[in-house]
């Protein structure tokens, strides 16, 4: 009887050439079709890229291949997961990516040996590098998910509430935090690592950024989500009843006091997380009484001899410079450098301008569960109008001047004018969009009627375009309605300005 040769794998030998051939043929194809690809061997050093990934070696910092090859990838790619793959041979076949060349949907996949076992390296494949308008379906309905999943939250927390003698729960999770810019991913990859461990973390920012969201985010997210979640406002409680609002008062401790005693906020936060917002107001007095409780575990309710142990994680935040402060004598160092361990600094509104026009979006539907009504619909010139001022007050500011034009205006579709009279009447100092005039490029910056037509026509064209790019922070959904164009176009001018 005859038999059919086969190599190690087990196959027919037809079956493994027709094997290797959809192999080779597959790689063409995702070389071909993909936004770009590259190869790392089994040690994560990147041996190979694709033409089409070099557009994105630039703004990675590198001017040729021959600079990038040979390096680390995670030395040269900001936030990969290619270390995981070849660490635990599994595929992620479906990721978003965010760095400073942008942000991709991407795949990275495992190569094995001729036997199927070993990893020997793996192929990182970008597939879309504009997900926002290649997905923008897929992206909305999975924000909408999100936003659902953060009212199923809360009514579970709200619940949970009610069900645990009054037990607080954080409220936020970090799909709250709204923003996809490179500075609010940085700030929510911060916070998720503080969130997985124990040491104090201080928030720094300026007021209306969203500390105390991050701080339930936190909470949220790490292993004391189940306990309490106890906030206190600092400079909203009078020094006098600051210590008895810390550390509870004992039964009778003093005339007026309740005869039963009043647990502080440590001891309700016992088993959960204690945050402290702007404590740079915090009274020196106190300082020294916070530093012992933290460094010993232990409180003393006021009017009491009885140490009392307690269990909370500590977040505290600020909108001051607590590191003057400290030169200054008005707060004390070593309690400073007990804060000081995990240090996040939550960035401003004009240092994300990008997240405005999404931001605007969260608000008015928050404004339309409340009220019951449409959600408010801005017009370009608005978004443009607003993506361009520095909102000292934030995102704070950034709602209270929403929900006073959504108040003024007769209709939901709200233009530049009504923010325009909001931002005057309100004293907010007005930064207007930058005019087409401030785009000129050197020797295209003058008016010549002598050149042809084409070519003033092409000049004005991206003037337009860098005016409406720096007007809505770089959104390119808001600059492309700006313009009155499709995205398409817009892209296609950004790729190809001549």
């Amino acid at each position: 009887m005859e038999h059919t040769a086969t190599p190690p794998h087990g196959l027919p030998l037809d079956a493994q050439s027709i094997l290797e051939l959809a192999a080779r043929s597959m790689f063409q194809l995702f070389s071909s079709i993909s936004q770009g690809m590259f190869l790392v061997d089994r040690t994560g050093r990147i041996v190979w890229v694709n033409e089409g990934y070099k557009r994105f070696l630039p703004a990675l910092g590198f001017s040729s291949v021959d600079q990038f090859v040979g390096h680390m990838v995670e030395e040269v790619i900001p936030n990969t997961q290619m270390r995981r793959v070849l660490e635990t041979g599994e595929p992620f076949l479906i990721d978003l990516l965010t760095n400073r060349a942008g942000t991709f949907v991407v795949s990275r996949i495992p190569l094995r040996d001729e036997s199927g076992g070993d990893v020997i390296g793996a192929i990182g494949i970008v597939l879309f590098d504009h997900p926002e308008t290649t997905l923008q379906p897929l992206i909305s309905k999975f924000a909408l998910l999100h936003r659902d999943l953060d009212d199923a939250r809360r009514e579970l927390a709200s619940q949970r509430l009610q069900h645990t003698g009054g037990q607080r729960q954080s409220k936020y999770t970090f799909a709250s935090f709204v923003g996809t810019s490179p500075a609010a991913v940085e700030v929510k990859r911060q916070a998720r690592r503080a969130a997985q461990t124990s040491s104090p973390v201080l928030l720094l920012g300026e007021t209306g950024t969203g500390k105390e969201l991050l701080a339930h985010a936190i909470h949220a997210s790490s292993s004391r989500a189940r306990g309490p979640f106890i906030s206190v406002n600092i400079a909203a409680v009078p020094d006098t009843l600051l210590e008895a609002e810390f550390f509870g008062v004992a039964p009778g401790a003093y005339t007026g006091a309740d005869r039963k005693g009043r647990e502080g906020k440590f001891k309700l936060a016992d088993g959960g997380t204690l945050f402290l917002d702007e404590i740079g107001d915090m009274p020196q007095a106190l300082q020294a009484k916070l530093l012992r409780a933290l460094q010993e575990g232990e409180i003393e309710p006021l009017g009491s001899n009885k140490l009392i142990p307690f269990d909370a994680r500590l977040i505290a935040a600020t909108s001051r410079d607590l590191a003057a402060l400290v030169r200054e004598g008005r707060f004390r160092e070593d309690l400073f450098y007990r804060l000081n361990v995990l240090p996040i600094k939550v960035p401003p509104l004009r240092e994300r301008r990008s997240d405005i026009p999404a931001l605007l979006e969260v608000l008015g539907e928050e404004m339309a569960l409340r009220s019951g009504d449409r959600q408010p619909e801005l017009a370009p010139d608005a978004l443009a109008l607003l993506s361009a001022q520095t909102w000292r007050g934030n995102i704070r500011e950034l709602r209270n001047v929403l929900e006073q034009a959504v108040m003024r205006s007769d209709s939901l579709n709200i233009g530049r004018a009504q923010f325009e009279e909001v931002l005057k009447e309100a004293g907010i100092e007005r930064i207007a969009p930058l005019p087409l005039a401030e785009f000129g490029d050197g020797a295209e910056s003058g008016s010549d009627p002598l050149r042809p037509l084409a070519e003033q026509v092409a000049q004005v064209e991206r003037r337009a375009i860098a005016a409406a790019m720096v007007a809505t922070g770089g959104n390119k959904l808001a600059a492309s309605r700006l313009l009155g164009i499709s995205r398409a176009k817009l892209y296609e001018r950004l790729d190809n300005p001549a």
